[in-house]
């Protein structure tokens, strides 16, 4: 999922776009309003994280440029401006949500799947009914899992793990091609990396997370689920 960025502070700027990397989030970085535009108009984005006082084009004039040519995006307006009036602007531009400076992670996060849900929802999906991975039904357009009654939320990146494992069973998946098909053929992530994603998964999904009945460790290789 293709996520626009304008934000004229380096430092938010680069911490988003590391934060929904993270994720799962592929993302385009802009530090003006003419930038985003630019952005916007060569490659379409899922949805547009816009602030609001940048240099050139002022995040408002962006949200109007963009709804005048497509109504539907999500864009989500992130300010350290907070009086009302300012979230009033934004949600009568068509803005999907608004989020304050200074932010938590928690909250970004959970703002930002909640729009992702919405984009997912919009699309046509073969996957509509979700898949299974042991105990666990894995609902790729709500970005969570349920066991039983159980609900788990889950990031893009955990759901691309999922899928893998299930239309793999029984496969030791080696770290190269775990990293091709759940980070991208461009992406250069390190062992670490995918190893601390799969604990991260692990105890969310497992029972026991230090003896997992889902993704087993292979050692030498990778990982492997048993189906």
């Amino acid at each position: 999922m293709k996520v626009l960025i304008a934000e004229d502070d380096p430092k938010i700027l680069r911490g988003l776009a590391e934060l929904l990397g993270r994720e799962g989030y592929t993302c385009t970085q802009t530090a003006d309003g003419e930038a985003a535009l630019a952005a916007f108009e060569r490659s379409p984005p899922d949805f547009v994280i816009l602030d609001i006082m940048m240099p050139k084009i002022n995040g408002y004039d962006v949200c109007r440029a963009i709804r005048a040519k497509d109504q539907e995006l999500p864009i989500i307006f992130l300010s350290a401006k907070s009086e009302e009036i300012d979230k009033v602007i934004g949600l009568e531009l068509g803005a999907d949500d608004y989020i304050g400076k200074p932010f938590g992670i928690h909250e970004v996060i959970a703002r930002i799947r909640a729009v992702s849900r919405r984009c997912l929802r919009r699309k046509p999906s073969a996957e509509h009914g979700g898949f299974s991975v042991g105990s666990l039904r894995v609902l790729p357009d709500e970005l969570r899992c349920h066991r039983g009654d159980e609900v788990i939320e889950l990031s893009l990146r955990e759901i691309a793990l999922l899928r893998l494992f299930a239309h793999n069973p029984g496969v030791a998946l080696g770290r190269d091609r775990i990293f091709a098909e759940c980070w991208g053929i461009d992406s250069y992530p390190n062992s670490r990396t995918i190893d601390q994603h799969i604990a991260k998964l692990r105890k969310k999904i497992e029972r026991d997370p230090k003896d997992p009945e889902i993704i087993r460790t292979v050692h030498g290789v990778g990982y492997r689920y048993e189906g």
